[in-house]
């Protein structure tokens, strides 16, 4: 009921132990984010037993339940209720589904971890909105700013006005000892 995966839809596909290699290949040595990864770790490490493959170290499981708590003590903590306080779209999500789980996780673990950008453009002259989102343990505080992208070097313009200011210092540091 959960998952909305029946025996008989099951019947057909590989087995753990036929897909152990893949999957050990895909992470690699990758941290490994989940939502109350000690329990999706269980049912992992369980299964590279049963196939003789050395467990998963916990060292590499990043749990964004962790996270949640610390940034929001007292509220809820579900993946749902997260999606719902970021404003992440789950309206895709009926069951609980890995790829789309995963999916909501991945944004999820983006805000809990210092926030997305709005608007990010590499186009230049664009002007650009940003959430800029700021995290403690305690809080989450979010600021707008509005700003044009300017180009990495500066004008001809800035680099005359950089110039007159630095000939008006008196004795500037970066120069004592220079001849």
């Amino acid at each position: 009921q959960v998952h909305g995966l029946s025996d008989r839809f099951l019947s057909d596909k590989p087995l753990f132990a036929d897909q152990v290699e893949d999957l050990l290949d895909f992470i690699g040595d990758s941290p490994l984010i989940a939502h109350n990864a000690s329990f999706d770790f269980s049912f992992l490490n369980w299964e590279l037993g049963a196939c003789g493959r050395p467990i998963v170290d916990l060292g590499r499981m990043v749990d964004t339940l962790v996270l949640a708590r610390k940034a929001h003590p007292g509220a809820k903590h579900s993946l749902d209720a997260l999606c719902s306080r970021y404003g992440i779209d789950r309206s895709h999500r009926v069951k609980h589904g890995a790829l789309l789980d995963a999916q909501l996780l991945a944004q999820l673990y983006v805000e809990l971890t210092g926030g997305r950008q709005i608007g990010l453009s590499i186009d230049q002259g664009v002007i650009e909105e940003q959430t800029i989102i700021v995290a403690t343990e305690t809080m989450v505080a979010a600021a707008r700013v509005i700003r044009a992208i300017r180009p990495h070097m500066a004008s001809e313009e800035e680099l005359e006005r950089h110039k007159a200011f630095i000939e008006k210092l008196d004795s500037p540091l970066w120069l004592e000892g220079v001849n």
